[in-house]
């Protein structure tokens, strides 16, 4: 199990750490804790500190009753749960290709696709050979800037190929049938539709994957996304036709006749709005009035008191009494204040109370910001820990060990803070380890 720590450091930036990996004997959620009060306690750590936890949609991780969130929120109510965004969004797109059918068979199809082409090196080389000779042909006609599906067009030469000269029975039969759907009608509508969805979803994806997201920025994002598919179902229907025609004139696909009436599903903005509903709990509902977008428009001082309430370890009652009167003051002062009239987003907020020295004179705001910063957005950070594991733990180095494991993870991981350690330091560290035969040279 790899564990990450986000926080926000001195200077109001949002940090994300790996702290380490540690093995579990099972996935059982209360072997998962002991892990990680394990881990923490390593470290002088407690839950107790703990203000937010993000895991992905495993039962294990998120249940009700016996889940590693509730186990931790019996000991720390003020560790509140965020089910990853980006996993949300990974669902919301296969429950998308799950409930319709045309888009469903997109994406078995193309599975086939790439394993009928992919399925040998003399495969991948035709495909590249053919790819380069397109590339060159629009280069001397003047299309390079313009001209779209030439990657299309390689790979239908090498499907033709594995059907005349090369493959097994199977591998032609695949062939046969992919040249058929490749070159139809719902194939091409299917493939843009798609197309202009995901890069969509992709900018909120990337968004999603920043260390120093906070949840307020994306919430924002989400509703951004769920904006621009709206406006491509409003406005967007004749731009796409226009490009599946182009692109089915251009590769000689039969084009049906559009007389039928055409009954849109919203299905992608369904799935959005209930895997990321914004007004399901009151603690989203609260940080949304920390936004300064239109001159502190959505500032609501009720709103920010009752979230601070939900952390009582951080707010007593004469706390709450001050952070309402120090409310009143800074959203006056932030309204006036010509350095904070010009920030791109509430993630800037912190640094700017940092930079202004202001984190000082509003000290129970400034607190009330970081709490919200704490908050997990994805498990981004985890994901890539495991993909760096394999990377260090490779089949030559498959028996290391877990601590040697972990050190080597976290030097790996965290490589920047390492490149700034000088190597007379650590070589004077692991001299002192231990008594050696010999004195290590310095550099």
């Amino acid at each position: 199990m790899a564990l990450v720590l986000r926080y926000v450091e001195k200077k109001g930036y949002v940090i994300e750490r790996f702290l380490g990996i540690v093995h579990v004997p099972n996935t059982k959620s209360l072997s998962l804790k002991a892990a990680i009060d394990l881990l923490l306690a390593t470290y002088k750590l407690t839950v107790s500190r703990i203000r937010g936890q993000g895991y992905d949609g495993a039962s294990n991780m998120r249940g009700e009753f016996n889940g590693l969130k509730s186990l931790i929120l019996r000991n720390n109510s003020s560790a509140f749960y965020v089910h990853c965004f980006e996993h949300q969004l990974q669902l919301v797109l296969v429950a998308v290709a799950k409930n319709h059918v045309d888009i469903a068979l997109l994406f078995t199809m193309i599975s086939k696709l790439v394993n009928v082409v992919g399925a040998s090196c003399k495969h991948k080389y035709l495909l590249r050979e053919k790819q380069a000779e397109k590339i060159l042909e629009a280069i001397d006609i003047g299309e390079i800037e313009t001209s779209k599906g030439i990657l299309f067009s390689s790979i239908i030469e090498v499907l033709v190929y594995v059907v005349e000269d090369c493959g097994s029975s199977e591998q032609k039969a695949e062939a046969v049938i992919l040249l058929d759907w490749t070159q139809s009608f719902d194939f091409v509508f299917a493939l843009i539709l798609m197309k202009s969805i995901l890069g969509i979803t992709n900018e909120l994806s990337l968004a999603l994957q920043r260390k120093n997201q906070d949840i307020v920025n994306a919430m924002e994002l989400v509703g951004i996304s769920k904006q621009r598919l709206k406006t491509l179902r409003n406005e967007g229907w004749e731009s796409l036709v226009k490009e599946v025609y182009l692109f089915c004139e251009k590769y000689s696909i039969a084009i049906p006749k559009m007389d039928d009436v055409f009954v849109a599903r919203d299905w992608v903005l369904q799935e959005l709005r209930s895997r990321f509903n914004e007004t399901t709990t009151e603690l989203l509902l609260c940080m949304a009035c920390l936004n300064h977008d239109d001159s502190f428009s959505s500032f609501k001082k009720e709103k920010l008191v009752i979230l601070a309430q939900l952390y009582p370890s951080d707010f007593s009652k004469t706390y709450i009494l001050v952070l309402e009167n120090q409310l009143e003051t800074y959203i006056f002062d932030k309204k006036s204040s010509a350095h904070f009239s010009g920030l791109k987003g509430v993630g800037y907020l912190a640094m700017k109370l940092v930079e202004t020295k202001k984190n000082f004179i509003y000290h129970l705001v400034y607190r009330l910001i970081k709490l919200v910063f704490v908050l997990p957005i994805s498990t981004a950070s985890v994901e890539r820990s495991f993909s760096a594991m394999k990377i260090v733990k490779t089949r030559f180095r498959n028996k290391i060990g877990d601590q040697w494991l972990n050190d080597c993870l976290v030097t790996y991981i965290e490589k920047e803070i390492f490149q700034t350690i000088p190597n007379d330091s650590i070589l004077k560290r692991f001299q002192t380890m231990r008594s050696r035969r010999c004195q290590l040279p310095s550099t």
